[in-house]
């Protein structure tokens, strides 16, 4: 396989950096600010818990606590006592539930989003000016094309990889009735087929891709404001260089927190009235579409449900509903 030096760049780190050209097959490399996909996949043994969650699914009862200002309230358990209680009850394999769909979308998602991201950066190279091509200071036209290219390739991946993330869902909210109609991929892929047919496979496609597709301009857009016109160019001996790479972190939490609504409509949709208890009231009501998902969630007050994953309250107004473990 030929190394491909297209879809290699250079970040300079550090107060002392001079900042040197790099070449590759005598290719000069561009220099970034920053970098995207740059991120630690952590506590992934957890993510059960939190689909449960954003279900409403709670099977510890809230506790009195008190909060930052030391002020009581009425708190629910955070993520690791809900995964203590998930290996409580099916052991420590409990948690891992829809492991095998997930790395097969991820890894799925990695090649068609490298390969996607490569053909559109070739296509560009062609009209790359030298001096784009050295790495000057990035302008707006720049994180706009940038852009777009990413969303393309992020977006093609999203399809290609969505029945995975359908599936990955509905084996992690088995849990919450006990089920086990979907296990395996080959399974479940011929069972989602049977009862709903080749849309089934994309339910709750359009809000992943709109949350997908917002969090990405809004990141972007916001680390190049941050970096234009709330920080200096970087000089040698200045701390400058290094907080423009930490802008794109920065920006993408904040955009991720924006987005997260478009995050719980998506996988409320992915297991909506697919036969689970999960999917199922009093749980969730059968939606006809995402957006009267969004509208119910948001007249109920629940479209940041399953947000925070530690420091977790329970919501005001409602009562805890012991035998169905949820608030009424």
């Amino acid at each position: 396989m030929e190394f491909n030096s297209v879809k290699c760049e250079v970040m300079h780190l550090g107060r002392s950096n001079k900042a040197k050209e790099h070449t590759i097959n005598a290719r000069i490399l561009r220099a970034v600010d920053k970098v995207r996909n740059l991120e630690v996949h952590a506590l992934r043994f957890l993510n059960v818990a939190g689909q449960v969650n954003k279900v409403g699914h709670e099977p510890i009862a809230p506790v009195m606590g008190r909060n930052f200002f030391r002020r009581p309230v009425l708190q629910l358990p955070g993520l690791f006592t809900y995964a203590k209680h998930i290996v409580k009850i099916d052991g420590k394999r409990g948690l891992f539930k829809g492991l095998t769909p997930r790395l097969c979308a991820g890894a799925i998602g990695t090649l068609v989003h490298g390969q996607v991201l490569q053909n559109c950066q070739e296509m560009k190279e062609n009209e790359c000016t030298d001096l784009e091509k050295i790495g000057d200071e990035p302008s707006l036209h720049r994180v706009f094309e940038e852009t777009m290219r990413e969303m393309i390739a992020r977006s093609t991946a999203t399809i290609v990889t969505h029945p995975f993330h359908v599936v990955t869902l509905r084996c992690m909210i088995q849990f919450i009735g006990r089920e086990t109609k979907y296990s395996g991929i080959f399974g479940s892929v011929v069972t989602i087929y049977k009862e709903e047919g080749f849309l089934g496979f994309f339910a709750g496609l359009i809000p992943r891709l709109l949350g997908d597709m917002i969090s990405l301009w809004l990141c972007n857009m916001l680390a190049y404001l941050i970096n234009t016109y709330a920080l200096e160019p970087p000089s040698q001996g200045s701390q400058i260089g290094e907080l423009r790479s930490y802008s794109q972190a920065v920006t993408g939490f904040l955009a991720s927190m924006l987005t997260y609504p478009f995050v719980l409509v998506s996988n409320l949709m992915a297991v909506n009235n697919c036969g689970l208890v999960g999917g199922l009231p009093p749980y969730a009501a059968v939606y006809t579409s995402w957006v009267d998902c969004w509208r119910q969630l948001s007249r109920e007050g629940n479209l940041s449900r399953g947000n925070s994953l530690f420091f977790r309250k329970a919501p005001a107004g409602r009562m805890y509903a012991v035998d169905q473990k949820r608030f009424v």
